[in-house]
């Protein structure tokens, strides 16, 4: 390999040992809010190992343990920040920017494995399910944050176009989480191609979180539908928007179909899936 591309390595390996002493001073700073968080309590043993490699001139042979290492400190301290903001019920004013800060944070560790590890794909290096709880975070967050949002009906007639925007990104990521296993097949933002959902279930593809996913895009569409059909938008700005009535009714009837088949007295409720598919359909 050229010097230059050793070079290019070694900021790289930088790049991440700062994040990583970045992080392990955001890491005590919450912790003298809270101390005997478990989250909170976990990512630091965490950067405690991964500082300790560094002092030690550290080599970059094992770069996705790193790099998985780092995204466990980021998935722990993001969830105690989340927790807070949940807690709080997402304070009106400060939230926007505190979301904005928790999606780029989950949205890092990505960000750096395509970086710093170019000639692998992101999940080879991440592993799936890493990769599955990145997408899920985000998603869940948005679907909490809508769901508190969609309370709140004056804020919402004032801002709708907020309101949808942050279901359509919410949406976007819960639906990259069902496509890491391809555990539903997309073509172009619509679901498609209709593996049957035994399956699905024979490869162990469907967790309880793949399933709350899509209980959570079918609420969101749901919600996206009843906003954007009252909403006076112009026509040139629909082709970007995802067509939330397709995919809602595809996803739920994917839902019902795995919760009154396969997994029949496991304890799903199909009512609520069912009453919104009355209404999208």
């Amino acid at each position: 390999s050229s010097p230059v591309m050793a070079d290019d390595c070694r900021r790289q390996g930088f790049e991440l040992e700062r994040r990583i002493f970045e992080l392990d001073i955001k890491c005590a700073s919450l912790r003298s809010e809270k101390q005997d968080d478990d989250y909170l309590q976990n990512a630091s043993t965490i950067l405690d190992k991964l500082k300790s490699f560094y002092r030690q001139g550290g080599e970059t042979s094992s770069l996705p343990k790193l790099l998985q290492d780092y995204t466990q400190v980021i998935l722990d301290i993001t969830f105690y920040e989340e927790n807070k903001l949940v807690d709080q019920e997402f304070p009106e004013d400060s939230s926007p920017f505190k979301i904005q800060q928790l999606l780029q944070d989950l949205t890092e560790p990505e960000v750096l494995a395509g970086r710093l590890a170019p000639a692998q794909e992101v999940q080879s290096v991440l592993g799936l399910e890493l990769l599955e709880c990145l997408y899920w975070r985000r998603g869940a967050l948005l679907y909490m944050y809508c769901h508190t949002l969609h309370q709140r009906k004056q804020w919402i007639k004032k801002n709708k176009d907020t309101f949808l925007k942050c279901i359509q990104e919410g949406v976007r990521y819960l639906m990259r989480m069902l496509q890491v296993r391809n555990s539903v097949k997309l073509n172009d933002g619509v679901v498609l191609h209709d593996t049957t959902t035994a399956n699905f279930l024979s490869e162990g593809i469907f967790s309880d979180t793949h399933l709350l996913t899509m209980m959570y895009i079918g609420e969101m569409c749901f919600w996206a539908v009843k906003y954007e059909d009252c909403s006076v938008d112009t026509m040139d700005r629909k082709e970007d928007r995802l067509q939330f009535r397709d995919i809602g009714t595809q996803i739920l009837n994917k839902y019902v179909l795995a919760c009154e088949g396969p997994l029949q007295g496991q304890g799903w409720n199909t009512e609520n899936a069912k009453e919104i598919l009355s209404i999208l359909q």
